[in-house]
């Protein structure tokens, strides 16, 4: 008897559920509807509700619609399952969903969107200072509310199939289409095709997601032969990034005191960078990775310490901070544990450094950088670059190019505009050829005292030059000098491009720093050398080749003027015609140039006072450049006044 009471029981419960189920979907159905339109100016519709069957529910012409904004979201239905314990409480819960044909409808009109709205500040968020807005807008507040808006509306399980998601403005259009996007307990799987105005990318993607930590890992497969490239850097920065793989996540993230610190990880394998001013050709990276930690506030980005960069097996850990306000200052460390010789030569980047390839090594190396710099006060500028090596760090087998080449006799060939334009002998071979004994003392005095006073006591690198270069560059907004020393001149000379790129410079410093560090080279020869090649003139190369052009005479009879002059055109010598008039006189303002330097050289003792004092801003010309300079129009229309300026800082200081 008890029994059957029971049963009857759950018999009318359940006769009074089925029957009531439908009044209870749609409470349910118009209370998400009042509590999204009272969280945002929307109006949120819903076509349809209905059970299909005990326990599956398809709502259908789903829309969200901003305020006197255009449409950004549809979905043609929605299956939805429903927890039979949540029917018994007498209220519906949601689990699996199964959304079909979804459009998610970005616009951007001029600066009105259809969804800024999801970015405002939560009324509940406590205000910022009165301030805060005329420091700057405060960027991670704004990825905070980003990060949160997009975890908070992630459900549990969910089955997307033809997802569409777009971004229209007036000058960008982005097409998002996934045929299927699967969310199952914190699993996410999808194929993804973005179309960014006429570049596509195929990929796959797989990852899982935490809701509630902020915890998100996923990885990017490309799906064709293409490989995923990143858009809009060719039109903004005339590059190519692409890469077939890239695994990314976000590990934490934390909002306190108006700052967002967020930490994880990414890695990318087979990277392939191209623009012009990073190198000439293709960049490859076969693995890159970064574990990052990163504080966005008011006037801060940071780049933790703890960040930890890695390129193949190399690694360094990275610190960077850029305070734009009240006054601009950046702080860059960089510093890495002992690398082994092998392992930096063999993780430097295919593309990069074409010299540097195949080299091996043993021992090992540490690079440790510091730099500072406060637009405020730029005379304050810190520039700290050190590269130790362990004492039995050494060259055991060089790759593409042998840098000791330079020892002995070998074949230069001088490029212009990236075409060769004359090939020659650096030895005794060469008629042109003259060993450093037989060049003149003043002209190798003179060249010493413009180019690198410090050319025989330092080791290829000149840090307070280098600063004094970062300072006068900023000042006048533009690469105005360089701080290179002749061993940095003569290794782009001889081994590398002219071509102005990053990796070039850090090509040339290696190379120097090996040539310096190891003793592969004397001083004397390195010196000798850099004499021998550099250009004077139209296709005049070499001391030895000058002093005939200019004076009809070897160098070691050259004369104090014509060595300073000869100094003085080191920087330009393609503009040797722009220091005489038309009758072959040296114009007036060289005497600025020949007193400074000639007053150099006097305090240094490499000159006498009687020697100073009859030195006279003169040359006679014979050869060639007579026939050449006295036979063309007057020049007098150079503007000495700039002219003068070039000249005078030749000093310590070269083009980039």
């Amino acid at each position: 008897m008890w029994v059957g009471g029971v049963l009857a029981f759950f018999v009318l419960l359940f006769v009074l559920l089925f029957a009531f189920r439908s009044k209870l979907l749609s409470y349910t159905v118009n209370r998400v509807i009042a509590k999204v339109e009272s969280r945002y100016p929307v109006d949120m519709h819903i076509g349809n509700a209905e059970f299909v069957d005990w326990n599956s529910v398809v709502l259908s012409d789903i829309s969200l619609v901003p305020h006197d904004r255009d449409t950004l979201f549809t979905t043609d239905s929605v299956y939805a399952s429903v927890g039979l314990r949540s029917l018994f409480k007498g209220r519906i819960v949601f689990r699996r969903l199964e959304v079909n044909d979804s459009y998610l409808t970005a616009v951007k009109k001029g600066d009105v969107t259809n969804f800024d709205f999801l970015l405002k500040k939560d009324e509940k968020t406590p205000a910022q200072p009165k301030d805060s807005t005329a420091a700057g807008r405060n960027y991670g507040q704004l990825l905070n509310r980003l990060i949160e808006t997009a975890f908070d509306n992630v459900p549990d399980q969910v089955d997307f199939k033809n997802l569409n998601a777009s971004y229209t403005s007036t000058n960008r259009t982005i097409d998002v289409r996934m045929p299927y996007l699967l969310v199952d307990d914190g699993t996410i799987e999808s194929d993804v095709c973005v179309r960014t105005d006429s570049l596509v990318n195929n990929m796959h993607v797989k990852g899982t997601i935490d809701a509630r930590d902020y915890n998100i890992s996923a990885s990017l497969f490309a799906s064709d032969t293409a490989g995923i490239r990143l858009p809009y850097v060719k039109q903004k920065f005339d590059a190519t990034v692409a890469f077939d793989t890239l695994h990314v996540s976000l590990k934490d993230k934390k909002y306190r005191n108006n700052n967002l610190t967020v930490r994880g990880n990414a890695m990318v394998n087979n990277l392939v960078i191209n623009h012009p001013k990073v190198a000439a050709e293709d960049v490859h990276v076969a693995e890159g990775a970064v574990d990052y930690v990163v504080t966005l506030g008011p006037n801060l980005y940071v780049v933790d310490s703890l960040t930890e960069v890695r390129v193949n097996k190399a690694r360094a850990n990275v610190y960077a901070s850029y305070q734009p306000r009240p006054s601009k200052i950046i702080d860059l460390k960089v510093k890495t544990d002992k690398i082994p010789g092998n392992d930096f030569f063999n993780s430097l980047p295919a593309g990069l450094f074409e010299n540097l390839e195949g080299i091996q090594a043993q021992g090992w190396l540490q690079y440790d950088l510091k730099f500072h710099l406060n637009m405020d006060s730029l005379e304050q500028v810190v520039f700290d670059s050190d590269l130790d090596a362990s004492k039995d760090f050494k060259i055991v087998k060089w790759g593409n190019t042998n840098i000791e080449k330079i020892n002995s006799s070998f074949t230069h060939t001088m490029y212009e505009y990236g075409k060769p334009i004359r090939t020659f002998t650096v030895g005794p071979a060469n008629p042109f050829y003259a060993p450093l004994h037989t060049i003149s003392p003043y002209l190798r005095n003179a060249i010493l005292s413009a180019e690198d006073a410090g050319f025989y006591s330092h080791k290829g690198f000149h840090e307070e030059a280098f600063r004094q270069a970062i300072i006068k560059n900023l000042k006048e907004g533009e690469f105005a000098r360089g701080g290179s020393t002749i061993s940095m001149q003569l290794v782009k000379n001889v081994f590398l491009t002219r071509q102005k790129t990053v990796a070039r410079k850090v090509e040339e410093a290696i190379i120097v720093w090996l040539i310096e560090n190891l003793d592969l080279v004397s001083k004397n020869r390195l010196f000798e050398v850099y004499l021998n090649i550099i250009e004077w003139g139209p296709d005049v190369y070499g001391a030895k080749d000058a002093s005939r052009f200019y004076f009809g005479k070897q160098p070691s009879e050259l004369n104090l003027a014509e060595a300073i002059f000869l100094t003085s055109i080191i920087p330009s010598p393609k503009r040797y015609r722009a220091s005489f008039d038309s009758h072959g006189n040296l114009r007036s303002w060289k005497s600025g140039y020949y007193r400074m330097l000639g007053g150099i050289m006097r305090r240094r003792g490499l000159i006498t006072q009687e020697e100073y004092e009859n030195l006279y801003p003169n040359v006679q010309l014979y050869g060639r450049a007579r026939d050449l300079i006295v036979t063309a129009p007057d020049t007098a229309t150079v503007e000495e006044e700039d002219t003068s300026q070039y000249e005078l800082e030749s000093i310590d200081m070269l083009d980039f």
